[in-house]
């Protein structure tokens, strides 16, 4: 692995533009539970009910009550790794030009990062589904605690801002994410198997437009073979001898 860390700091040390992917291995490194795999958050709940939008609109309380038993003590638990601080550090070495995360858990933004394209939404952050207004994933628990499903002051039933199955990415934090792809010098795969579409098409975007591929992710990925660094080891590892 030293060689492969070698070279990917003259890689760094030679780019401007470096654009950070972090997937769910990223987050893992954190203590919050991958989705897929072994041990996997939808090993243990059924992702068609607790996480599906037709689902939820017909009775939410099954999502919130996930949401109380497991989504809030575990995010509420969590603190930024290694990985989190040493892209901060790279942002302000004006090294790291942007974030693209498929996280929802608001680690980056805790751990200091000030540019961050969520693809998939943020768990901290909740929505009212008729007046829009928001509220914070502490103020979402309390409501919750008093009510089930918890709603808004305006009557109407709260959801997370996150992009539940059935539901399109939002479309302008894609399209800003296709625009980070393309002008970027550098794709910085971290913590992501590179299955879930229509995130996973960044790496192509970028590599098409002749950017520097490097995936850092504990198992292989798919995109592989495309890649002109892969190393399979822990993300704040790397990030963290990197920096």
């Amino acid at each position: 692995m030293d060689e492969k860390i070698s070279k990917l700091k003259k890689i760094v040390s030679t780019s401007d533009k470096i654009v950070a992917f972090t997937g769910a291995g990223f987050s893992a490194e954190s203590g919050i539970s991958t989705f897929r795999g072994a041990g996997s958050l939808w090993s243990k709940y059924d992702s068609s009910i607790y996480a599906d939008i037709n689902y939820f609109i017909q009775e939410p309380s099954y999502y919130w009550n996930f949401f109380k038993d497991e989504r809030y003590p575990v995010i509420k638990k969590a603190k930024p790794n290694d990985g989190h601080y040493a892209l901060v550090e790279l942002e302000k070495r004006g090294k790291l030009y942007r974030v693209i995360t498929q996280n929802i858990d608001g680690l980056h933004q805790v751990a200091g990062q000030s540019d961050v394209i969520e693809l998939h939404g943020n768990t901290r952050k909740i929505l009212c589904t008729s007046c829009d207004k928001f509220y914070s994933m502490d103020e979402a628990y309390g409501r919750l605690k008093k009510e089930l499903p918890p709603r808004c002051s305006c009557g109407a039933i709260l959801k997370p801002s996150t992009v539940l199955f059935g539901e399109p990415l939002p479309q302008v934090a894609l399209d800003m994410a296709a625009l980070a792809a393309k002008n970027c010098d550098m794709f910085f795969v971290i913590g992501s198997s590179l299955v879930v579409y229509p995130a996973a098409s960044m790496p192509r975007i970028a590599k098409k437009n002749e950017a520097v591929l490097v995936i850092v992710n504990i198992d292989p990925t798919p995109m592989d073979d495309m890649a002109d660094i892969v190393i399979h080891e822990s993300a704040s590892k790397v990030l963290s001898e990197l920096v």
